[in-house]
């Protein structure tokens, strides 16, 4: 017989102190709440492997997968990202003292800004970006492929529920 998780232990725990409610929703969302740790836990070896955290990781991110010539408005970039401005701009701070992106005035609006990458910074998300995916697919590949589709699937109506597109 296998053992419960730390998860069912919980559920155990609560369902003898309080028999009158449903702590079924735990299994679910319990399970997924660790899950989330450890994973993060996990990306974030990567990140910083290459002198990243985890936010300045996805604002390189964000840079890149733009396109030539691999720049956004750090209000763009807070949305992509979803954090507040105030937090972007220290995010992006550490970037350009660290020579990573650029930030100068937009050419179609004089207050307005850009955040460009700079070479080196292309260099770094492009490496960065490689081994994250390998690390991703070393995550995944706990499951077959199948259930990896399926659970997809699942996520994929759930965030569709919760999240505006």
């Amino acid at each position: 017989m296998t053992e419960p998780d730390h998860v069912a232990r919980i559920q155990a725990e609560w369902a003898r102190e309080r028999p009158d409610l449903d702590v079924s929703p735990q299994g679910v969302i319990g399970r997924l709440h660790r899950l989330a740790a450890h994973l993060t836990d996990e990306l974030c070896v990567v990140y910083r492997r290459h002198g990243l955290a985890e936010g300045e990781f996805d604002v390189l991110a964000a840079l890149r997968r733009a396109g030539a010539p691999f720049e956004r408005a750090p209000g763009e970039l807070a949305r992509f990202t979803m954090v507040t401005t105030g937090a972007m701009t220290k995010r992006i701070d550490r970037l350009v003292e660290a020579g990573l992106v650029t930030r100068r005035p937009a050419s179609d609006d004089g207050r307005g800004r850009v955040v460009a990458l700079t070479d080196a910074g292309r260099t770094l998300i492009d490496g960065a970006f490689t081994e994250h995916m390998r690390n991703e697919r070393r995550l995944l590949d706990v499951l077959t492929p199948d259930e990896a589709a399926r659970l997809e699937g699942l996520l994929t109506t759930w965030l569709g529920h919760i999240e505006p597109t």
